[in-house]
């Protein structure tokens, strides 16, 4: 995280019209960032912050830009939204703030990096920061992978974790499991035995290791259990004509060969094969 650190630095100084220059701003003018990429705030450790702005006031200014003006708003936060919750939590009528010069991507970026820094965020608010700078900036999975510091494969399996639908991601997040736990999870394609899987593991308290035995062997089960519901495929035999009278010829030798009961006339009629069959009656 040291070179998301020099990012964050770097771009604050130079995105500062004048770094050194605090800014008391109205709380009210300020709104929060549209890209805010963490969707739960601690409320503990907000009520933590607050008692300790009430004692020693904001210590670290937040950082916004100017916007146009919307609904009142005239700036927009780009870090410091924990503190900014304090101090409204607080009554606070101004903050102190630094005004960079950025625009929405970079915003978008200092935002996410901010909070990666500050407070790990949760797998999936990652996952949605990642979706939104691919999707509203245009940026590649190597693109953001480099601005955050990360392999491009990080970012792609974090991304990857979006599949899970939203009921299973808060179950998974309440729970506490782990990035390994969800991409276990991602290998049953079924969405009702995904479900179930989850709240077996969460229930029975699996580990990783347990969780990924525990689905190879559902998977393997499944498996075995659609391979005997599979309906035999039966060829399809062309029946010619010689095909049928050779094996009505064969029949007929094997028949005479047991018995001398049995006598065979063929005759051929135009293009037709006759064949008779006629059986003695026993006497006696």
């Amino acid at each position: 995280m040291k070179k998301n650190n020099r990012f964050l630095g770097k771009w604050l100084e130079k995105a500062q019209g004048s770094k050194d220059k605090v800014h008391s701003i109205d709380v009210a003018l300020i709104r929060p960032n549209i890209a805010q990429p963490r969707q739960d705030f601690d409320a503990d450790a907000i009520v933590k912050l607050a008692d300790s702005i009430r004692q020693y006031g904001i210590l670290q200014p937040l950082t916004v830009r100017k916007i146009e003006e919307t609904d009142g708003y005239r700036y927009e936060l780009i870090t410091g939204e924990r503190r900014l919750r304090a101090a409204k939590m607080l009554g606070l009528a101004t903050v102190p703030c630094l005004i960079a010069l950025v625009d929405d991507e970079v915003s978008a970026e200092l935002a996410l990096v901010e909070n990666m820094l500050r407070e790990n965020l949760g797998m999936f608010e990652q996952a949605t920061a990642f979706l939104a700078l691919s999707e509203k900036f245009g940026l590649t999975q190597e693109e953001i992978a480099q601005k955050m510091s990360l392999s491009q494969s990080a970012v792609a399996n974090k991304m990857r974790l979006l599949k899970l639908a939203p009921e299973e991601r808060k179950k998974i997040g309440d729970a506490g499991l782990t990035e390994r736990h969800a991409r276990a999870f991602l290998r049953i394609s079924n969405k009702t035995t995904r479900a179930e899987a989850i709240s077996r593991v969460i229930k029975e308290k699996l580990n990783v290791a347990q969780t990924e035995k525990y689905i190879c062997e559902l998977l393997g089960a499944e498996n075995t259990a659609k391979e005997k519901k599979k309906p035999e495929t039966k060829r399809s035999v062309v029946l010619t004509a010689d095909l049928v009278r050779n094996n009505i010829d064969r029949y007929l030798e094997k028949l005479q060969s047991v018995s001398d009961l049995v006598s065979v006339d063929r005759k051929e009629v135009g293009t037709n094969t006759v064949i008779t069959l006629t059986v003695k009656r026993e006497v006696g």
